[in-house]
């Protein structure tokens, strides 16, 4: 048992996040066609054990690898009901793996000690909205992982407002960003735009590894 989360940022929204409990959480499995991904992580193997897969939408650049990592390590998938349901009918996951939940819905995939929620989001998951403010009064978020680099999805200055005035973490990785050309947000801007927060900001490169 570790007595740290860690969180193992492989580039674009690409996350590895081991529990309290060491249980394996892969976020968005976009890796050996990610320009970022560092080399030694375009073997999927490299990630080891993996308990959970966890999809937010359906785009290649967050899917891409979900069905031969699925396979590997037999991990169960969950994600937006009709994203599993068209993964189940491509034959990307087979049945037994596919988990389907929808906006609201929580789930509980290695047991109670981590409960996972399925919140609204844009994008399908990234763009600056109202009901951010709502999260972040309800679910009083420690750390969030933010899409920063615009064009596709909030830019430094909105995802700093997000932030700070609606999100209010204790701690936050700027990501989503520089994969690409058109994703030109830097962290340097979000933390300008930030200003004075008592938000605490981990400027990361892919493949670099937190613990909190």
């Amino acid at each position: 048992m570790s007595a740290t989360v860690e969180v193992h940022w492989l580039g674009h929204a690409a996350t590895k996040l081991t529990s309290l409990t060491g249980k394996v959480i892969v976020i968005d499995p976009f890796l050996t066609p990610n320009p970022k991904t560092p080399p030694q992580y375009k073997n999927l193997d490299a990630l080891g054990h993996v308990d959970v897969i966890l999809l937010t939408h359906g785009h290649f650049d967050h899917i891409a690898d979900v069905a031969e990592l699925a396979k590997r390590t037999g991990a169960k998938v969950y994600g937006p009901a009709g994203l599993i349901a068209t993964l189940l009918d491509l034959g990307w996951i087979p049945p037994e793996q596919g988990v389907r939940f929808g906006k609201g819905g929580k789930v509980t995939p290695v047991g109670p000690q981590i409960v996972i929620t399925q919140t609204r989001a844009e994008h399908s998951d990234s763009g600056l909205f109202g009901d951010m403010r709502l999260i972040g009064e309800y679910y009083k978020p420690d750390l969030i992982m933010i899409p920063i680099g615009g064009h596709f999805v909030m830019d430094p200055r909105d995802a700093a407002y997000a932030t700070r005035e609606m999100l209010k973490p204790r701690y936050a990785i700027p990501v989503h960003y520089g994969t690409f050309p058109l994703l030109k947000g830097t962290p340097e801007e979000y933390q300008g735009f930030l200003g004075r927060t008592t938000t605490q900001v981990f400027p990361i490169s892919p493949g670099d590894t937190l613990t909190f």
